[in-house]
């Protein structure tokens, strides 16, 4: 009777052991399980902010520029002029910020331009009222025959300076060409705002 009772109590304590054993493996073996995000792809990249631009023979600016390239005296004066005498629609201005943000965009003009002298102070105004990050806006200064020194022209169609492209993850959403078919505020607003819009220059034979 005794010897039954050691035995059931052993065989009692090895099946209560197996079963912790048991127990504690499988709580070794559970790991937290880790949800891998995919890599985002930015929805638009900033250009370099490498200026290249230079006077050619007859005194032009060629090559990448920006705004401080018009405080040069060749320029300044009527840049300044244009800049500081125009008056936006701020309304207008209000919705363009509301969707330009999203945007980058990629403008050729000609400082030999009347039309580019007139619309880039213009454009840089509106830039400037929405706060729109630079980094995201690249400024092509080209010759009278419309190139320029890296041939950053190529492939885009350039008939007509000024001419304004907006891309949108990467593709173009319109252009604005020479001059506005209402104001250059009201034209952007229904590029940037996805409305339909043909610049000045659609179902006009380009030469």
């Amino acid at each position: 009777m005794f010897k039954n009772l050691v035995f059931l109590l052993t065989l009692l304590f090895f099946v209560g052991c197996s079963s912790n054993k048991k127990a504690v493996d499988k709580k070794l073996v559970i790991t937290p399980k880790i949800e891998k995000k995919e890599a985002e792809v930015p929805s638009r990249i900033p250009f370099e902010t490498i200026v290249t631009s230079k006077k050619d023979a007859d005194g032009y600016l060629v090559g990448i520029s920006n705004k401080f390239d018009f405080q040069d005296s060749a320029y300044k004066e009527w840049f300044d002029s244009r800049y500081e005498e125009y008056s936006t629609d701020k309304q207008v201005v209000t919705e363009i910020s509301k969707h330009i943000h999203k945007l980058t965009i990629k403008a050729f003009m000609g400082t030999w331009c009347g039309d580019s002298r007139r619309e880039i102070p213009r454009f840089y105004k509106i830039l400037d009222e929405t706060k729109f990050d630079v980094n995201y806006f690249q400024l092509i200064c080209v010759d009278r025959s419309k190139t320029s020194p890296d041939h950053l022209e190529k492939d885009l169609n350039i008939f007509r300076v000024p001419t304004i492209i907006f891309y949108k993850n990467g593709r173009e959403i319109g252009r604005f060409v020479e001059y506005p078919r209402e104001t250059i505020e009201k034209d952007i607003l229904k590029i940037v705002s996805g409305q339909p819009y043909k610049h000045s220059y659609v179902g006009k034979l380009e030469h």
